[in-house]
C-alpha cells in the first residue's frame, strides 16, 4: 500500500494515513456522472471554485470494522449518507443518490480490504462533497457543478494508550456555529470551533471547548456532550444548532433498550455542574465512540472535577457495549452494520 509507507495506524495520529484509492465522480451538465475508483492523488479544480470562495462543501466519517473472521462491515453507512444528503440539501449542493454513495464507499473498501485492521483498529471513511463551479461572483448563487470524492484511512484505537479522562472549557457566550447550520457537518463549523478551541488549549491545557452559549449546554467542537449516571443519561435536544450525531443515536437507543432514563432537553451549564458533582460527562462521535471527561474549567481557571475525576464506569459500559456491536463480538439487533 503505497499510502502506509512511512507509517502504520498504530503509530500514526488519526486520519492522517490513506489507503491507495479513493472514488470520485463529478456533477455538470445537471447530472451525476459515473464514479471512477482510481489512485489517491490530487485532484484538479479551478482557483474560482464555488467551495474555494463561499464554503459550499460537507463531508461525513464513518468507519467500517473486520470482524474476527475476516469480514468487513460498514457502522450504520445509510444514516451517514443522509445526513450528507441533508448537509447538501442545506447548502443548496447537487445532492448525491444514497445507492451511488453507499457503491462508491464500497468500491474503495473492497479496493483496500488488506488495509482495513484488526480490532481494534477500522477504517474510517470520508465522503467529501464540494461545489467546483468557476465564478467568484456567486455568492447568492447554488453551484451549478461538484465535485464527490471518497477517501479511506486505516485508523487504530482511539485509547490505544489507555483512556484518558478529557479537560473540557466551557465557553458560556460564543457559539460553535450559526444557528441554523449547526446541523450541517461542513468544514466552516469546525473552522469556526478551531480559534477558541486552539486558545483555550493555551490558556487552560484543555483537550476541547464545550460551547453553551448564553449558558445552556450544547456541544464541544468535534462532538456531542452527554450527562450520565447509572440507568440515566441526559443530553441536549437535537435542533438545528449542533449536529445530529450518529454515535450519539446509537448510545442512546441502546441505553433505552436497556431501560435507562434518556432524557432529551435543553440544560443550562448550572445543571450540569450539579450533575458532575457525583455524576459523569463525556464526549460522544466516531473518532472515540465515548470519551469520559474529568475536569470542566470555566472562565477565569475555575477548574471543577467531574465525579472522582477519571472515567466513570457507567461511560465504560456504554462504549465497550457498541464497541462490541460494531466489532461483531455482541449480536447487531439494531441492522446497524452492512456487510461489503
Amino acid at each position: 500500500m503505497r499510502a502506509m509507507t512511512r507509517a502504520t495506524p498504530q503509530t500514526a495520529p488519526f486520519g492522517s494515513i490513506l489507503t491507495d484509492d479513493m472514488a470520485i465522480a463529478w456533477y455538470r451538465n445537471g447530472r451525476w456522472g459515473r464514479a471512477e475508483v482510481r489512485a489517491v492523488g490530487p485532484i484538479e479544480i479551478h482557483p474560482a471554485a464555488h467551495a474555494l470562495h463561499y464554503g459550499s462543501e460537507c463531508f461525513e466519517g464513518f468507519k467500517a470494522y473486520r470482524w474476527a473472521d475476516g469480514s468487513v462491515h460498514v457502522f450504520r453507512m445509510d444514516r451517514h449518507i443522509e445526513r450528507l444528503r441533508q448537509s447538501a440539501r442545506s447548502l443548496v449542493l447537487p445532492e448525491p443518490d444514497a445507492a451511488e454513495v453507499a457503491a462508491m464507499v464500497a468500491a474503495v473498501v473492497d479496493r483496500g480490504r488488506a488495509a482495513v485492521p484488526a480490532a481494534p483498529g477500522a477504517l474510517y471513511l470520508r465522503p467529501l462533497l464540494f461545489g467546483t463551479m468557476a465564478n467568484i461572483g456567486a455568492a447568492s448563487t447554488p453551484t451549478d457543478e461538484a465535485c464527490l470524492i471518497v477517501l479511506a484511512s486505516p485508523v487504530w484505537d482511539y485509547f490505544a494508550g489507555g483512556a484518558k479522562p478529557l479537560r473540557i472549557y466551557v465557553e458560556e457566550q460564543a457559539t460553535r456555529s450559526a444557528s441554523r447550520f449547526g446541523i450541517v457537518k461542513t468544514g466552516g463549523n469546525y473552522a469556526a470551533a478551531l480559534g477558541p478551541t486552539v486558545a483555550a488549549r493555551r490558556a487552560h491545557d484543555v483537550d476541547q471547548v464545550l460551547f453553551c452559549p448564553g449558558g445552556d449546554v450544547q456541544e464541544t467542537g468535534a462532538a456531542n456532550f452527554l450527562l450520565i449516571r447509572p440507568r440515566h443519561i441526559l443530553t441536549r435536544s437535537l435542533d438545528a444548532t449542533f449536529l445530529h450525531g450518529v454515535t450519539r443515536d446509537s448510545l442512546l437507543r441502546m441505553a433505552a433498550d436497556w431501560g435507562w432514563r434518556i432524557e432529551e432537553r435543553i440544560f443550562s451549564v448550572d445543571e450540569m455542574l450539579a450533575w458532575v458533582r457525583d455524576g459523569e460527562a463525556a464526549l460522544s462521535g466516531t473518532a472515540a465512540v465515548l470519551s469520559g471527561v474529568g475536569t470542566l474549567i470555566r472562565e477565569g481557571g475555575e477548574e471543577i472535577r467531574v465525579g472522582n475525576g477519571v472515567v466513570g464506569p457507567e461511560t465504560e459500559k456504554l462504549r465497550s457495549a457498541l464497541v462490541a456491536i460494531q466489532q461483531g463480538t455482541s449480536p447487531d439487533r439494531y441492522g446497524w452494520l452492512q456487510r461489503v
